[in-house]
């Protein structure tokens, strides 16, 4: 058809059809290319990032290129995207299609070599994200699953599990989230005030426990119940 042609003008209907074939047609590419290909993106945001960049690139660089034509393109490229995400709710089956089940590479300490391959991941791939998770021995490995965004879940044997303070009985303090008070020796006061404190606290803090001025502090944190964390310039 002549839309699959380079010419002078399109109609609405045919950059219509050019934008829903070159949408399934990179939905098929990326399958094609597998998980690795789309790390850390949902296939449809991988396709709908891929093809926009490419419209909106093409009108600003070339001048025979006129902006309607890709403002068509995009519309309905929303829309299919947009009802992708709804059809997938609704149809197991195509969620399927678009996300695929996680593959088991890890089992009971056991590398699936076969799964690997079908994952397109080398054993180096492998044991960098194991490194990456504090994890040197694959056999500590009760379960890895290798996810539809790329990345790799990992679930340790319970041996190799670590303890908690609720397993030892032992009672923890409750968590609470530092304030970030010097940054780079510059005193934050703002955020000082958070935590209800003031510079002269600071700087008895300072001088008593650590035996640091402010300008020595590379970073400096402090929780609400008042316990102060400095880190020093390496």
């Amino acid at each position: 058809m002549s839309f699959f042609e380079g010419q002078d003008t399109l109609t609405a209907f045919q950059w219509s059809i050019r934008a829903v074939i070159a949408f399934f047609f990179l939905v098929l590419a990326a399958r094609a290319m597998g998980q690795r290909s789309i790390s850390q993106l949902r296939l449809l945001d991988f396709v709908i990032a891929l093809i926009i960049g490419n419209i909106v690139a093409h009108p600003l660089a070339d001048h025979r290129t006129g902006m309607a034509g890709a403002m068509i393109t995009m519309s309905v490229l929303i829309f299919l995207y947009v009802s992708s995400i709804f059809i997938s709710l609704k149809f197991p089956v195509f969620r399927k299609m678009m996300n695929a089940a996680p593959i088991s590479i890890i089992h009971e300490g056991t590398i699936q070599y076969g799964h690997l391959k079908k994952a397109r991941l080398t054993l180096e791939d492998l044991l960098l994200e194991l490194r990456k998770q504090q994890v040197e021995d694959p056999s500590k490995v009760a379960e890895a699953l290798f996810e539809s965004d790329g990345q790799i879940s990992l679930f340790l044997k319970t041996e190799h599990q670590p303890v908690s303070n609720k397993a030892l009985g032992i009672a923890a303090e409750s968590f609470e989230l530092p304030v970030t008070i010097i940054k780079e020796g510059i005193l934050l006061e703002e955020n000082l005030s958070l935590v209800s404190k003031n510079k002269e606290w600071l700087q008895t803090e300072l001088q008593n426990v650590f035996q640091k001025n402010i300008s020595d502090i590379l970073l400096g944190t402090v929780t609400f119940s008042g316990k102060l964390k400095i880190f020093l310039y390496s």
